[in-house]
């Protein structure tokens, strides 16, 4: 208590006060740091401390350590400190954290001091008594004041101001008197103006609406920027919350009256609680009163009438109806018919005229032969003197003539001169025009004009003026005869002019006829030589037919035992049809599509050569473009056998049931073919196998699965591949019930994420016949038959893999004619059926 007593009465008010903020402080914490602080008071061994605290000159304190009971070792920083010994309850060490201490800067990062002094105009003063104390914290009766505008922040809504409130203004109407000192006519001005608020930033700009004739300068007054206070609160700047209607401000010392705002102004302060001011009105101006006045007075007060062709412009602005007209002047001297083309604008009513001149006409190339403009119907008209034709007609003249003078107009226009022009409505096919005494004829018009008087007056009658005599024909231009040099073509072109130039090929059929993708457009025929050598005889060719340019290409293959080297037979190249003279005028007749067919017998270069076979898919082309080839189209053939005598009908009929003795109403394809070539209806071959194709009942042949299971292990052995057990593992994963079983999908896509190196088609045909129904096949048996480390399959002979490899998927080649369902041909071709047989009619395209 000696220490106590030593202590100033001063620094003893200090203390008590410090001790009351304590108290207070601790009052107001929560009932769990309460029960904490009595559980503490529990702790027996930990009680009765004293704390240290040192006065400073400041009149602040510093706190010391705590202190175990019983040791009241205390060490001095100077003489002059005095301490000062409370008795408190301490408790064991707690975290750092807001609340488990009362130290003030516990958390606080900034402990700098605002700068207070400065030097303004070269004197030293104190410049920051608004500034806040240490670490930016305020200072006793110090409010915060935001630098920008503060807006209640909505529910739910985080967005910034400048983001929220882009591109929103708050705009207002004010305006601002200005004195106008050593002009007599006026004193001040009041001028308005508008102040426009972005809500982004806080800017402000003041624009005033320019006058005409005004002398002053107008526009921007005031740049968007931030504006700040008038004085003494300069350091500030506008917000949202300064203004109002009804309401001086100060922007630079010029004080402007805001009177009005738009809607959205007002709406947007009454939301933000500000409550508006009634507004008011603009003081007149006298002397823009005075000018408004002065001219009014030089308006002349006469009743105008408004002549609109506004519309009329806008609705048919680039519209123009075009005639071809027809001018007989052949009755004048050197006068002769001329062809004239004149243009009515609708925009306007005017008419324009042009002159067709061709070449070589002896005459001038005049721009126009009349000028764009309003043509007159009484034409040519007396010259009228200037001021006979006005828009107004002016009656009782009171008064001296010019000013001062009194006029009345004539609202009936009495004496008014009327003249009448062409319009639309007198523009038909075979009228006359009058052209300044020139009578044009009206002889046709082109599909726009036509079009717009059918919608607009009904006509439907667009029949031509024929208005000159039918062209003569062109006499036939004599061709010399072929004289044996190049190609025929070639020759004909030096003969049609004085340049030669090359001929000219089809492009377009080029271009539609070229190979596209699997579309290769080349009809390729199985021939054989027509000859007698027995050498010779047994040769076969394939004769390849290309539908771009028409150009044949004859190619041997090979064939063992038979001496002759295969290659290429013709060179691809147009082949003239035999029989046709050699030097003539005319041109030659070359082979075409159409003469390429089964059973055709061509001459190749004095070579012949009979068609046996095609390919699939020149029959199906034909079958395609039936309307180009006649032996192909299944209508033409069947009219063909309803043609025969009813006796050759009877005969087909007792064949066709006696073929069938189990009444299946099938027979085989070769009696058939033998049936309809012996009856000689007129068939050829290239027919009978259409009808065969046509009515054929398929048969689709199976391959070995042990030849696949060959062939697929030589590509796997070629290729080195050995990953099976991998395979194995991959495929028993996804089988998640172990059934031993996987859909073909999932079976594909584990062999193409392995790089199992065989073809699309013998994969896809491999795992259909693993296929163990409901489309899932057995992948144990399917792995075991391609691993051809553990289980080899025997070597395959090159003639078995080329059999098997010529089609896996079996859709590019159709199954082969094994038997004809003659029961739909009956009924198709003769409307009966002999036979109860059922069998459906298919129309795919088998392969003979």
């Amino acid at each position: 208590m000696t220490l106590i007593s030593q202590i100033s009465s001063f620094k003893l008010v200090i203390i008590i006060m410090s001790s009351l903020c304590i108290i207070h402080k601790m009052l107001q914490c929560s009932k769990m740091f309460l029960q904490y602080y009595n559980f503490l008071r529990m702790l027996q061994p930990w009680i009765l401390t004293l704390h240290c605290c040192r006065a400073t000159q400041d009149n602040s304190t510093l706190h010391g350590n705590l202190k175990r009971e019983g040791r009241k070792n205390f060490s001095r920083v100077g003489r002059r400190e005095k301490y000062i010994y409370i008795p408190i309850y301490a408790a064991m060490a707690l975290p750092m954290l807001p609340g488990n201490s009362l130290n003030k800067n516990l958390g606080k990062d900034k402990f700098h001091k605002s700068q207070h002094f400065d030097y303004s105009n070269g004197v030293r003063m104190m410049v920051g008594s608004g500034k806040p104390g240490i670490g930016g914290e305020l200072l006793l009766g110090q409010k915060s004041q935001p630098n920008y505008s503060v807006f209640p922040n909505g529910e739910g809504s985080d967005t910034p101001s400048w983001v929220a409130f882009d591109k929103q203004v708050l705009s207002f109407n004010a305006f601002f008197q200005e004195a106008v000192p050593q002009k007599r006519e006026e004193k001040y001005r009041v001028r308005k103006c508008k102040i426009y608020f972005y809500l982004e930033d806080d800017t402000i700009q003041v624009v005033e609406p320019e006058l005409k004739n005004s002398g002053i300068p107008q526009g921007t007054l005031i740049r968007r920027h931030r504006i700040p206070l008038p004085p003494p609160d300069d350091e500030c700047f506008y917000t949202v919350h300064d203004f109002n209607i009804n309401q001086q401000m100060v922007l630079y010392s010029r004080t402007f009256m805001v009177t009005d705002c738009d809607p959205f102004t007002r709406n947007f302060l009454r939301k933000m609680g500000v409550r508006l001011n009634p507004p008011t009105s603009i003081p007149l101006d006298p002397y823009s009163n005075l000018r408004q006045e002065m001219e009014k007075s030089m308006k002349p007060l006469r009743p105008y009438e408004r002549l609109d062709t506004l519309k009329q412009f806008l609705d048919h602005d680039r519209n123009v109806l075009r005639f071809f007209c027809h001018w007989d002047d052949s009755e004048n001297m050197f006068g002769d018919p001329r062809e004239l083309t004149l243009h009515y604008f609708l925009a306007d009513d005017t008419i324009e005229i042009r002159e067709v001149i061709y070449p070589n006409s002896g005459r001038d190339a005049t721009p126009k032969f009349l000028h764009r403009s309003k043509l007159p119907k009484h034409s040519p008209n007396p010259k009228r003197q200037p001021g006979d034709i006005t828009d107004r007609t002016v009656l009782n003249v009171f008064g001296p003539m010019g000013q001062g003078g009194r006029y009345i107009l004539d609202s009936l226009k009495t004496g008014a001169v009327h003249e009448q022009f062409y319009k639309d409505s007198d523009l038909t096919l075979g009228g006359m025009v009058n052209v300044w005494g020139r009578r044009v004829v009206i002889c046709d018009c082109d599909n726009f004009t036509k079009e717009f008087y059918r919608s607009k007056y009904g006509i439907e009658d667009f029949s031509p003026v024929q208005y000159k005599a039918p062209l003569a024909p062109k006499p036939p231009r004599p061709v010399p005869p072929y004289n044996g040099f190049g190609s025929e073509e070639d020759s004909l072109c030096s003969c049609q002019g004085l340049l030669p130039k090359p001929p000219q090929k089809d492009f377009r059929k080029l271009m539609e006829k070229d190979r596209q993708g699997l579309e290769s457009n080349v009809l390729r025929f199985m021939g054989k030589m027509v000859t007698e050598n027995p050498i010779d005889r047994d040769r076969l060719f394939i004769i390849s037919f290309y539908l771009s340019d028409d150009t044949i290409c004859v190619y041997e293959p090979p064939q063992r035992n038979t001496g002759v080297l295969a290659g290429k037979f013709l060179e691809r190249g147009r082949v003239k049809k035999p029989g046709q003279e050699l030097f003539k005028s005319e041109m030659s007749q070359y082979f075409s599509a159409q003469d390429l067919y089964v059973g055709a017998r061509i001459n190749l270069n004095n070579q012949g050569f009979q068609l046996i076979d095609a390919d699939e898919y020149a029959f199906n082309y034909m079958e395609q473009h039936a309307e180009e080839f006649p032996r192909a189209n299944m209508g033409s053939i069947i009219s063909k056998i309803r043609s025969i005598p009813e006796d050759k009908q009877n005969e087909i009929k007792q064949f066709l049931t006696l073929s069938d003795p189990g009444n299946t109403g099938l027979i085989p394809y070769e009696p058939f073919r033998g049936l309809l070539v012996g009856l000689e209806c007129g068939l050829s071959e290239h027919e009978v196998m259409m009808l065969g194709r046509c009515f054929c009942e398929r048969q689709q042949p199976e391959a070995e699965v042990g030849l696949m299971l060959a062939v697929a292990q030589d590509h796997l052995r070629k290729k080195h591949f050995e990953s099976f057990s991998d395979m194995t593992r991959a495929f028993t994963h996804e089988d998640r019930h172990r059934t031993g079983h996987l859909s073909t999908k999932e079976a594909r896509t584990i062999c193409k994420a392995f790089q199992l190196p065989l073809a699309e088609d013998l994969l896809r045909a491999l795992l259909k016949k693993f296929d163990a129904g409901s489309e899932e096949m057995d992948y144990h048996a399917f792995l075991a038959g391609i691993n051809w480390r553990e289980n080899p399959a025997p070597p395959v002979l090159p003639d078995d893999a080329l059999k098997v490899n010529v089609d896996w998927s079996r859709e590019a080649r159709d199954p082969e004619v094994k038997s004809i369902n003659y029961s739909v041909l009956l009924e198709d071709v003769f409307g009966s059926v002999n036979t109860n047989s059922n069998q459906p009619n298919t129309l795919t395209n088998p392969t003979l």
